[in-house]
């Protein structure tokens, strides 16, 4: 069954939420540290201090019911979606899915733009944010794959597309390979190629460069990442316990993750991470690293690539062909790893081309 879902968080909530940070026991920090310790005192005490006494999540929250929000069980999951309708009744369906730490909040600055020409259906991870905690192990890539399969089965789109960037690009593929006489195409805008060196593949400069990036980051696993696929509960403690601290754990990656030419506004972060707070769930998000590399499957339908120059990495197009049946390439000057909130024009405006265009106009190369 599904049912319409309006956000509606106690005042106690956020009650709370002051009280706690006005009690913030801040740690010290030694001179001239700037990011070489981690996220800087200084602005994070601004961030805590403007969530505390200038952002307003009643406005927000108004601004969020303006869409039209449902939840339905899926797998015993509680799933959480926006369903936004084209005026165009035989509009293609695209199902929209984010990553860590993001949420359905990505897309927001997409929604205008591509409903003029399709479908779309947003849901929030299981585990995350309006979905809520989830309650037993196996919530991997492929199972939410297959969850939004039944969900789009429900609403009765027969052929639909997917989209995602991060978690996302990896649940878009898989939900290619679990339901691929329903999906006609899969776009994302993060795809991780790794090293071959039995690929036989002559690579320029360019790719070479990445390919270097990409074995930096393999030999020096980011901590929060190694936190979270090994020991998502440890850290789910403090971060459902602190609110500086899930914030500084959020908004490091927001920071270090976008193009310094299309920052994140403090308030669409501080929405994010209220997110993540107000749901409590930081330890069921951080579980899908725990679980992600247990799911994995070939994509065998048409692909859709967009890279962007400041994403954690950029992909090696000639090693992405060897596994995927790429039609469409983008390379992007701006933009980062949230590229629907750093960039949403460029992004939809891909999206819109690789799915209007693809099987006729193949291997496309733009570059903005």
């Amino acid at each position: 069954m599904i049912k319409p879902f309006r956000i509606d968080i106690p005042q106690a909530a956020l009650d709370d939420l002051t009280d706690r940070l006005s009690r913030t026991r801040w740690p010290n920090e030694v001179a001239d540290a700037g990011w070489d310790y981690g996220f800087p005192l200084a602005r994070l005490k601004e961030l805590a201090a403007y969530w505390r006494t200038g952002y307003d999540w009643r406005a927000h929250e108004a601004e969020l019911n303006q869409l039209p929000h449902f939840t339905t069980e899926i797998d015993g999951q509680n799933i959480h979606f926006v369903h936004v309708r084209s005026p165009k009744a035989d509009a293609l369906a695209l199902v929209l899915t984010h990553g860590w730490p993001g949420s359905f909040l990505e897309f927001l600055d997409v929604i205008e733009p591509l409903a003029r020409d399709f479908h779309l259906v947003i849901p929030s991870l299981p585990g995350y944010g309006f979905s809520g905690p989830t309650h037993e192990r196996g919530w991997d890539m492929v199972r939410v794959a297959r969850a939004w399969a039944e969900l789009m089965r429900r609403l009765g789109y027969e052929r639909y597309g997917a989209q995602g960037g991060d978690f996302g690009s990896g649940i878009s593929t898989a939900l290619g390979a679990v339901a691929p006489e329903q999906v006609v195409g899969v776009h994302v805008n993060y795809l991780p190629t790794r090293p071959d060196p039995d690929a036989g593949i002559a690579l320029s400069a360019t790719d070479e460069a990445r390919l270097d990036k990409i074995r930096h980051l393999m030999a020096n696993r980011p901590p929060y990442q190694t936190l979270q696929a090994t020991t998502p509960q440890t850290i789910g403690y403090a971060l459902t316990d602190s609110p500086v601290g899930q914030l500084a754990w959020i908004a490091e990656r927001f920071a270090q993750w976008t193009d310094p030419r299309s920052p994140i506004s403090d308030e669409r972060m501080l929405t994010d991470i209220s997110l993540y707070w107000l749901t409590a769930t930081a330890a069921s998000s951080a579980r899908l690293h725990h679980e992600a590399p247990r799911g994995s499957e070939p994509c065998p339908v048409p692909m859709g690539v967009a890279v962007f120059a400041h994403d954690i990495t950029q992909s090696v197009r000639p090693l992405a062909e060897r596994l995927y049946d790429i039609r469409h390439w983008s390379e992007f000057e701006r933009g980062g790893h949230f590229a629907a909130m750093e960039v949403p024009e460029l992004l939809a405006e891909d999206i819109r081309d690789f799915f209007l265009t693809h099987l006729k106009d193949d291997h496309r190369t733009a570059t903005r």
